[in-house]
C-alpha cells in the first residue's frame, strides 16, 4: 500500500515525460495535478485505515534488495510520519495549481514537481537508514533545477548555493548512518536493528554531531542557514511553497527520527547546548525578518526562527514537548506556504514585493481586499493568536519545554513577540494606507489564485480551535518514543550530569 505513494508520482512524471512534445502547458498541469492528487488521496485512506493506538510501523513492507550492501526495501509508517505525509500530498496538489499555465518548457517543470514529491514521499516512509539517504538525495537535485531553471534574476546563484549545502549535508549525514552501522556490528541498515543497539556515550556523540550539522543545514539552523533566503527569494511561488512547506521538515523529522531515537544519552548529553542553539536560530531570525524590505525574504527568515521552536521541543525531549514538535512542523507547513502563496499573488499582480514600493493594497475598490484579508489571518496565525494552529503548537512547544529549560523557552517566547513585530510592519505597510501610485492600476485577481490560500486558511483556522484531530494521529506514537528510547527529560539529563561527573 505504501509503495503506492512513491509508485503514483512516478508513473505521472514518466507518462508527462514521454508524452508528445507539442502538449500545452495546461494540459501538463492537468496530468501531473490528477496524479499528485491521487497521491494525496491515498494518503487520506491510510489515514483512515490507520490505528492511532499501535505504536509499531503500520502497513509495514520489506523486500531485500542489495543484499552485499544491507540494504533494504523497509518502509513503514507511523503517527511521525503520517501527518507530514498528508502534509506533502496537500502541498504538492496546490504547488501543482498554483503554477502558471504559460511557463516555459512545462514537461519538465511537472516531471521534476513529481519526482520531488516521490523523493519526499519514501524518506518520510522509509525504515532503513540506507533507503532514507538515497530518497532524501533524489529530492535534490529536482529541487535544484526547479529552481536554475523558473527562478529569478540570480537563479543560478541561489541554485548552486543551495546544491552545495544540501550536498554537504548528505555526506554528513552518510557518514554517520555508516558509522552507525560499522560501530554497532550490524550487517544492514535496517532502523528496528540499530533502534536495538546501544553505543557507548563517546560513540554516540561523535555520531550526533554528524547528524545534528547534515540535518541542522536542512532545517536549516543559523548558521547554516545562509543559503534559504536566497533560494526563497529566486524560487518561484510554487516551488517556495514546497520548500517552506515540506522540504525543510526533512531536517526535523531526521533529527527526532535519526538523532533523538537512535542516540539517546548523546541527545540527553548535548540537550542544554541544543536548546540554547534554538534561541540563537529563533531570535536571529525574528531579527533578520524585521530588517526586510522584500516581503518574500521577511517571510523566508520567518521560517528560520518558526522552525526554532522545534528544536527546542526536541532538546527538551519530554512527551508532550516532542507532540508539540510535530505540531509544529504541520503548523509552519501549513501557515508558511499560505504566506508564500499570498506574496506570489501580491508579486504577480504589483509586480513588486518591496515594502517601500507598494502600500494600500487592502483598498476594497482597486486594491486586493480578499488576499489582504487572507494576508491578515496567515500573519495571525504566525505571530500564534488564539484559535489559529500556530498558537496551539506553540503553546504546546512551550508547555512540554519550560520545566526542563525555562530561560531558554522564556527566551524563544520572546520570538513570537518579534514574528508579531515583523508581520505587523508587513501588513502595515503593505496592506494599509493610501494606496501606492505605483500600483493604482492593479490587475483583477481571480478566485483561482486566491483558492489554495483559502483552503490552507480554513485548515489553519480548524486545527487551531480543535488541534485533537491532529494530535490523535501522532501522540501514541510520540509517547512511546520518548518513553522507550528514555530520553524524558528529567531521567536523560540526571544521567548526563552524571557521565560528566
Amino acid at each position: 500500500m505504501l509503495s503506492v505513494l512513491i509508485l503514483v508520482p512516478l508513473i505521472g512524471a514518466a507518462l508527462i515525460g514521454f508524452s508528445p512534445s507539442g502538449i500545452s502547458g495546461k494540459f501538463a498541469r492537468g496530468v501531473a495535478l490528477v496524479f499528485a492528487s491521487i497521491a494525496f488521496l491515498w494518503t487520506i485512506v491510510l489515514a483512515i485505515q490507520f490505528h492511532p493506538g499501535e505504536i509499531t510501523q503500520q502497513f509495514a513492507e520489506s523486500v531485500p534488495w542489495v543484499d552485499v550492501l544491507g540494504l533494504n526495501y523497509n518502509l513503514g509508517i507511523d503517527g511521525l510520519s503520517l501527518p507530514l505525509l498528508v502534509l506533502n500530498g496537500l502541498l504538492t496538489s496546490i504547488a501543482i495549481y498554483s503554477s502558471d499555465e504559460s511557463l516555459q518548457r512545462p514537461k519538465f517543470y511537472y516531471c521534476l514537481i513529481l519526482l520531488l514529491s516521490a523523493g519526499v514521499t519514501g524518506a518520510f516512509l522509509a525504515q532503513d537508514l540506507l533507503l532514507f539517504f538515497l530518497f532524501y538525495e533524489l529530492e535534490l537535485i529536482p529541487l535544484y533545477l526547479l529552481i536554475a531553471i523558473w527562478g529569478g534574476a540570480k537563479r543560478g546563484y541561489a541554485a548552486t548555493k543551495f546544491l552545495i549545502y544540501t550536498a554537504v549535508s548528505g555526506i554528513l549525514i552518510l557518514a554517520s548512518f555508516l558509522g552507525m552501522v560499522w560501530l554497532s556490528g550490524s550487517s544492514n541498515f535496517a532502523l528496528a536493528t540499530l533502534n536495538a543497539t546501544t553505543l557507548p556515550l563517546a560513540t554516540q556523540l561523535l555520531l550526533l554531531a554528524g547528524i545534528l550539522v547534515g540535518f541542522g543545514i536542512k532545517i536549516p539552523l543559523v548558521p547554516f542557514h545562509t543559503w534559504l533566503p536566497d533560494a526563497h527569494v529566486e524560487a518561484s511561488t510554487p516551488i517556495s511553497v514546497l520548500l517552506a512547506g515540506v522540504l525543510l521538515k526533512l531536517g526535523t523529522y531526521g533529527l527526532l527520527r535519526f538523532g533523538m531515537n537512535l542516540l539517546p544519552e548523546a541527545w540527553a548529553y548535548v540537550a542544554p547546548w541544543l536548546a540554547t542553539w534554538a534561541v540563537v536560530s529563533v531570535l536571529y531570525g525574528s531579527s533578520c525578518a524585521i530588517a526586510q524590505t522584500d516581503m518574500k525574504k521577511m517571510v523566508a527568515y520567518s521560517s528560520i526562527g518558526h522552525m526554532g521552536y522545534v528544536l527546542l521541543a526536541a532538546a527538551a525531549a519530554t512527551p508532550l514537548s516532542v507532540l508539540g514538535a510535530v505540531m509544529q512542523m504541520i503548523s509552519h507547513g501549513l501557515i508558511s506556504a499560505m504566506l508564500f502563496l499570498l506574496v506570489g499573488v501580491v508579486y504577480k499582480k504589483a509586480g513588486s514585493r518591496d515594502l517601500e514600493v507598494i502600500q494600500g493594497l487592502l483598498n476594497p475598490e482597486r486594491g486586493m481586499p480578499v488576499i489582504g484579508s487572507l494576508m491578515i489571518v496567515g500573519v495571525m496565525a504566525s505571530a500564534g493568536i488564539p484559535g489559529m494552529v500556530g498558537f496551539i503548537s506553540e503553546f504546546v512547544v512551550y508547555r512540554g519545554s519550560f520545566p526542563v529549560f525555562p530561560v531558554q523557552t522564556l527566551l524563544c517566547m520572546i520570538g513570537t513577540g518579534l514574528t508579531a513585530v515583523y508581520f505587523l510592519i508587513l501588513v502595515n505597510r503593505a496592506f494599509f494606507g493610501r494606496l501606492s501610485a505605483q500600483v493604482t492600476n492593479l490587475p483583477r485577481v481571480y478566485w483561482s489564485d486566491r483558492i489554495p490560500a483559502a483552503i490552507l486558511a480554513v485548515l489553519i483556522v480548524i486545527f487551531g480551535i480543535q488541534p485533537g484531530w491532529l494530535v490523535r494521529w501522532t501522540e501514541p506514537t510520540i509517547t512511546a518514543m520518548v518513553n522507550t528510547q528514555n530520553v524524558v527529560a528529567t531521567v536523560s539529563l540526571d544521567k548526563a550530569m552524571g557521565t560528566r561527573d
